[in-house]
C-alpha cells in the first residue's frame, strides 16, 4: 500500500483519493525498489552463458571461413580494464536489442530485475546502447566507478550516464 504524502495514512491500491485527508492519488510516487549487486551479477552471469554459447556454435561453424581478426575485432588490447573483441560486439547487441526493445535480457528475467528509466519506463534505444557499452567492453571500469560514486541508486557508471536504474520486476498475478 502506499502512503498519502500530505498526511502519512495508507491508501488502499486503486483508490482515487487519500481516504483521510482527500489528497489526490497522482501525487503517490511508490519508490522503485532497486536490484541488489548480486541480484545483478548473477543475471549478467546468465547472458554471459546463453551468449558465449551461441557465439562459440557460431566459431564452430563459421569460425573458420573468417578471418581470426573478425573474432578480435582487430583492436589491439593496450587499453587497461577493457576487451573490445568480436565476442564483446554480440554481448553488446544482446544487451542494447534486448534491454532497448523489453528493458530485460534472458538473465534480468529469469532474476526477476529489468532496466528502467528514471521515471519508470522502458528505456529507450540510445540509454540501452549506452549502458550496453559498459556491460560488453568496459565492465570492470563501469561497476568499481559506480560502487565509488552511485552507491545509493546502486548504478553503474554507464547507468547514471544513461540515466537507467535496474530494479525488481513485481510478480503479477491473474
Amino acid at each position: 500500500m502506499a502512503k498519502c504524502s500530505n498526511c502519512g495514512s495508507e491508501v488502499p491500491d486503486g483508490a482515487g483519493f487519500c481516504p483521510k485527508c482527500g489528497t489526490p492519488v497522482k501525487q503517490f510516487v511508490e519508490q522503485p525498489k532497486l536490484a541488489y549487486w548480486g541480484e545483478r551479477f548473477v543475471a549478467w552471469i546468465i547472458d554471459i552463458v546463453i551468449v558465449g554459447a551461441i557465439v562459440g556454435v557460431l566459431r564452430v561453424f563459421i569460425g573458420s571461413a573468417w578471418p581470426g581478426y573478425i573474432w578480435s575485432a582487430g583492436l589491439p588490447n593496450w587499453f587497461p580494464f577493457s576487451d573490445f573483441g568480436g565476442s564483446n560486439v554480440a554481448y553488446f547487441l544482446y544487451w542494447m536489442l534486448s534491454e532497448g526493445m523489453y528493458g530485460q535480457s534472458f538473465g534480468k528475467i529469469i532474476m526477476r530485475i529489468k532496466v528502467a528509466r528514471l521515471d519508470g519506463g522502458v528505456p529507450n534505444m540510445g540509454q540501452a546502447a549506452i549502458e550496453s557499452v559498459g556491460k560488453a567492453f568496459l565492465l570492470p571500469i563501469d561497476v568499481i566507478v559506480g560502487w565509488i560514486l552511485y552507491p545509493s541508486r546502486r548504478q553503474r557508471l554507464f547507468n547514471y550516464l544513461s540515466n537507467t536504474i535496474v530494479v525488481r520486476t513485481t510478480r503479477t498475478t491473474t
